[in-house]
């Protein structure tokens, strides 16, 4: 089957006219650039309007053309040339992969692809911080570590270190920092880089970390974040900053608590805080803009509250292997490894790396959506928490598991409880691509959700699907979505109240007309027509009627 000839050029398809013999440097140039990006197909012998003219008859034979491109690039690239008829014209299309490292061509040309302000494509020299920036996204290089030029010691500010030091303290850090004097302590969380004389410098992670605001105005004008309220339109708050790190989340954090107002929830003896966002999620997503940005971009990270959500953004896409469908599970691989590692041992993110399961759980244990990457692309980490009302009834029933078993649920098993909120009926198939995971984990967390009474399983065979236990909607205080949802829609009126009736003991008419849909008077007559099959007795009158099953 031929491929089909796209509409128009993108970021990952280029058109090439081969009717006056396209010269082979401009066919390498443009494959070069198409590497340095995100890979994608050269189509030989179509013009830049999408109409196809063919190929020159020395392009024709299309075998020398993948060693062409392979002799003429370093490191040498790989394509992949095939020919393809449209319209009864002979073109070529040839795939190139996104390079795994900086792909130049045999001169020394280092080239990038990228869209115009009209989204039409153009290929252009890639400057020393494209290049630097590529190197750092696929960890080939991390910047963090690499001593400022022009940065002495004078550039630390003292007053920065002690916050440091006490934000050890404060967040639980590595405490055998502490016993440290300041020269062991730069080398520790590397600050500083020592030279071949013998003299220190201090990195880009030092600068970050306890640079003087002045000093990082000069030495790091890339770093900017800005702090937003919007409601309504109306912008309440708007400011920039160049905050070292920080104080930088101090700052942020307290001058977000007065828009974050938060309930209390009596669960037992205890008082439950329901913030409108989980402090928590917000300083691991703040965190995490300002460490993994790219600092080889202009641009601020944002952090701004609009009316139905908290967004926070950051330059520079996600790193080389990571992508939205395997952020729960990927290994962590920071853009600034040594300025993350620094922020980890100084206690302000997870240790472990799985600081994004923090996120999602802040906001899934109050019952609101999962935590939102879909406008995130090469350019930008663009994460969305919504600020839904928290569902009470779920928090309720999560903390009373937690209590229970001693323990915070895990985060798949979050998920899933969420996902049957939502859909009301999964299979493991469906719970595996929402958490990121094989069939057989997928399976194994709703089993185990089964086992332990949160979740009832439908069925024996691969078609096996699961729903909300009755136990969890006798708390949310909603008895008939139970039936309802576990699959009793198709089935006879008379079944459904049957199994509403095992399930649960007894029933009333206001809870029939509920779970069938069914007037008073339709009830009523359900209702009499199974005493007189004496598939059920009634106790009590009128309005306070209740009915149980009719014992053998």
């Amino acid at each position: 089957m031929n491929p089909i000839l796209p509409p128009k050029e993108t970021l990952t398809i280029e058109f090439k006219s081969d009717s006056k013999k396209l010269p082979d440097r401009e066919l390498v140039e443009a494959l070069v650039c198409l590497a340095n990006t995100q890979g994608g197909e050269l189509w030989l012998g179509v013009e830049d309007n999408g109409t196809p003219t063919g190929l020159h008859p020395e392009h024709h034979e299309l075998i020398g053309l993948a060693g062409l491109v392979a002799a003429r690039t370093s490191p040498s690239l790989s394509v992949h040339v095939e020919a393809v008829d449209i319209e009864q014209v002979r073109v070529a299309r040839i795939t190139v992969a996104k390079a795994h490292s900086e792909v130049a061509t045999n001169n020394g040309v280092y080239l990038r692809r990228r869209l115009k302000h009209d989204n039409t494509p153009e290929c252009v020299a890639m400057l020393p911080h494209d290049r630097l920036s590529r190197a750092s996204s696929f960890g080939l290089i991390d910047v963090s570590a690499q001593p400022v030029a022009g940065a002495t010691l004078d550039d630390f500010d003292p007053i920065e270190r002690e916050r440091l030091r006490q934000s050890i303290q404060f967040y639980g850090g590595d405490r055998v920092l502490l016993e440290l004097d300041d020269e062991a302590l730069d080398g520790a969380l590397g600050l500083t880089s020592r030279q071949t004389t013998g003299q220190r410098i201090p990195t880009l992670t030092g600068l970050l970390l306890i640079g003087r605001e002045t000093s990082l105005r000069q030495l790091v004008p890339t770093h900017e974040f800005s702090f937003q309220v919007l409601a309504q339109q109306a912008v309440r708050f708007n400011e920039f900053r160049r905050f070292p790190l920080l104080k930088a989340l101090d700052w942020l954090e307290t001058n977000f608590r007065p828009y974050n107002p938060e309930q209390e929830l009596q669960i037992g003896l205890f008082r439950v805080p329901v913030p409108k966002v989980d402090m928590g999620a917000f300083r691991e997503a703040v965190a995490n803009a300002l460490i993994h940005r790219d600092y080889h971009r202009l641009g601020a990270s944002y952090i701004r509250l609009e009316d139905d959500a908290l967004v926070i953004s950051n330059t520079g896409g996600l790193v080389e292997g990571v992508t939205l469908n395997n952020l729960l599970t990927t290994e962590p691989k920071p853009r600034n490894a040594a300025l993350a590692d620094a922020m980890k041992r100084i206690g302000i993110v997870e240790r472990s790396g799985r600081g994004v399961d923090t996120i999602y759980r802040g906001l899934l244990r109050f019952g609101r959506p999962l935590p939102d990457y879909s406008k995130t692309d090469s350019h930008s980490v663009v994460l969305r928490l919504p600020t839904h009302d928290a569902d009470l009834n779920f928090v309720k029933l999560v903390v009373e598991i937690e209590n229970q078993h001693q323990h915070a649920l895990p985060i798949d098993s979050l998920i899933a409880l969420a996902t049957l909120r939502e859909v009301k009926r999964l299979t493991a198939d469906e719970l595996a691509e929402r958490i990121q995971r094989d069939t057989i984990a997928a399976k194994r967390t709703l089993e185990a959700l089964t086992e332990a009474g949160l979740v009832q399983a439908h069925g024996v065979t691969r078609g096996r699907s699961y729903t909300l236990a009755a136990s969890m909607y006798q708390g949310k205080g909603d008895k008939a979505a139970y039936t309802r949802q576990a699959g009793f829609s198709a089935i006879q009126h008379e079944q459904m109240v049957l199994s509403y009736v095992q399930q649960h003991g007894q029933i009333k008419r206001a809870e029939v007309i509920e779970l069938c849909h069914l007037t008073k008077d339709q009830a009523f007559k359900l209702l009499k027509k199974m005493i007189a099959k004496d598939l059920l007795i009634v106790s009590g009158r009128q309005s306070a009627a209740v009915y149980h099953l009719k014992s053998d």
